[in-house]
């Protein structure tokens, strides 16, 4: 989590470097002199580099400063490329009234903007017909083509099959927009960006 930077009386140290309001280097101050500095172009002392020896102190409106960084980091949020992939898996011969459920389930994901990997997991002799696994993924992706696509059609894994379905790009567009704005309403925009690293999510068992 990032901390705020110490502010005008915040700061504790006796002297600093001083950077002026345009970038410009004015030297090592007395903490004292920087402030009333500040004071004369009502800017705040905010202190940026506290590592530094002495630490580096800018002159800056820090209430704009909050506010352009908040946006900024919005707009991060906004753009980052997050790759979620659910998992929904099957039997070859489901009952009709469990296979209406899990279609449900990736309805949503696929609603959610995220994408789905679906697994037909075959047992004993079922092994021996592979084209029940075809015959039911292909089922389910006519089904859903209205949300989503298939990006890697199915293929033998084993004793397993896999398929993975992707959100049309409104669908995407409509969920990501859709999780900005409860975001919005929901946190402060100073809040930080979420990290987009990929996640594998296991929904649903056989």
């Amino acid at each position: 989590m990032s901390v705020e930077p110490r502010v005008n009386e915040q700061i504790r140290a006796r002297e600093v470097r001083l950077v002026g309001p345009e970038g410009e280097q004015v030297g090592i101050v007395p903490l004292e002199r920087a402030l009333q500095l500040a004071a004369d172009v009502d800017l705040d002392l905010v202190e940026v580099a506290p590592m530094a020896r002495p630490p580096v102190c800018k002159l800056m409106d820090f209430g704009k400063f909050k506010y352009e960084s908040a946006l900024k980091a919005r707009e991060a949020r906004r753009n980052q490329q997050q790759t979620v992939i659910k998992e929904m898996k099957l039997r070859p011969k489901i009952d009709p009234h469990d296979y209406e459920t899990k279609k449900g389930h990736v309805v949503r994901f696929l609603k959610a903007g995220d994408k789905v990997k679906v697994t037909i997991m075959f047992r004993g002799r079922e092994q021996s017909r592979p084209e029940l696994g075809f015959r039911l993924l292909r089922k389910l992706s006519e089904e859903i083509s209205e949300l989503g696509f298939v990006e890697a059609a199915p293929k033998q894994d084993g004793r397993n099959m896999i398929m993975v379905l992707a959100p049309h790009r409104n669908v995407k567009a409509a969920a990501t927009q859709s999780r900005e704005a409860k975001a919005d309403g929901g946190a402060s925009p100073e809040g930080e960006a979420v990290a987009g690293l990929p996640e594998v999510v296991t929904a649903d068992q056989a």
